[in-house]
């Protein structure tokens, strides 16, 4: 049975984001994904003009003369929510934690997703497969989605993002569009990407809390890391220090993103202390300039 409390939160991100949905992403959301693959539709005889690289060859042999096949974009789209829920989601020093943002971000998307008569698929991952839902379609399968997040319970701490995109190949056989959302606090996971990559049409989303990035100066502070359990006390004062780690966050951000710029695979940076929708925006206009 599950909680009122968790019956609530799924109603109130549903009317919080029921706005976003409606007034920003519907009218694009279907011509940003436009790359999402072509399906067979039917052979008809060759004519002039008529690009030879998509002959029948089989069938041209039977018929004597050559044919064709016709292929029409995919009407229907399945979109993937890959959602990271290790340790280390549970962080934020701002207005939201790390996976609330996440499952708010999931919620427009899904919302859009299924306004748009598309199904809906999730794989909830820590450094294991914790929980898979197939696609399907409807507004009472993306709530149950939506249930999923906020009630799961993983039993995993780390994050494993070559595991995730390795599951996500073997259980999605068709193309579809995948939103790939976690922190990437993780493991080399570029050969994996690579190959999610020429299937799927990958999007990646970052989620920050600034506080990853740097410290305001309050003394010594103790830290521990939510995935390895280690603890540090860092003093704050010390500017060389703090310097330090704002260089190597600021080193993996310039990382992260020149790998996903090396593969084409377009991200969105989204951070604890702001707002998501003007990010998604960006995204979705960007998109829609490269397909119209």
């Amino acid at each position: 049975m599950i909680p009122k409390e968790i019956l609530k939160k799924v109603k109130r991100i549903e009317i919080q984001t029921r706005g976003i949905v409606n007034d920003l992403f519907t009218g694009q959301y279907h011509s940003v994904f436009k790359g999402r693959g072509m399906e067979f539709s039917e052979v008809r005889e060759y004519q002039y003009g008529d690009d030879i690289r998509t002959i029948d060859w089989n069938v041209s042999a039977r018929a004597g003369h050559p044919y064709i096949k016709v292929f029409e974009e995919e009407r229907e789209l399945t979109v993937m929510l890959l959602v990271d829920v290790s340790s280390s989601a549970d962080f934020g020093t701002f207005q939201q934690m790390k996976g609330e943002l996440a499952i708010e971000l999931c919620a427009v998307l899904a919302f859009s997703a299924t306004k748009n008569n598309d199904k809906v698929g999730l794989i909830i991952f820590t450094d294991r497969i914790e929980k898979y839902i197939p696609p399907k379609k409807g507004k009472s399968h993306v709530l149950r989605v939506l249930r999923e997040l906020l009630y799961f319970k993983p039993e995993g701490v780390k994050t494993d993002i070559n595991a995730v995109l390795e599951y996500l190949n073997r259980v999605t056989r068709k193309r579809a569009t995948v939103f790939l959302v976690s922190d990437f606090l993780s493991e080399d996971y570029k050969k994996a990407l690579q190959m999610a990559n020429k299937k799927h049409d990958i999007v990646a989303i970052t989620i920050t809390d600034p506080r990853e990035q740097s410290f305001p100066n309050v003394g010594f502070i103790e830290l521990e890391d939510a995935e390895s359990g280690e603890t540090v006390i860092i003093d704050t004062t010390d500017a060389s220090l703090m310097n330090l780690y704002s260089s190597q966050a600021e080193k993996q951000r310039v990382n992260r993103e020149k790998l996903f710029k090396s593969m084409n695979i377009d991200f969105i940076d989204v951070y604890t202390n702001k707002s998501y929708i003007d990010p998604l925006v960006k995204f979705f206009r960007k998109r829609a300039k490269r397909f119209h």
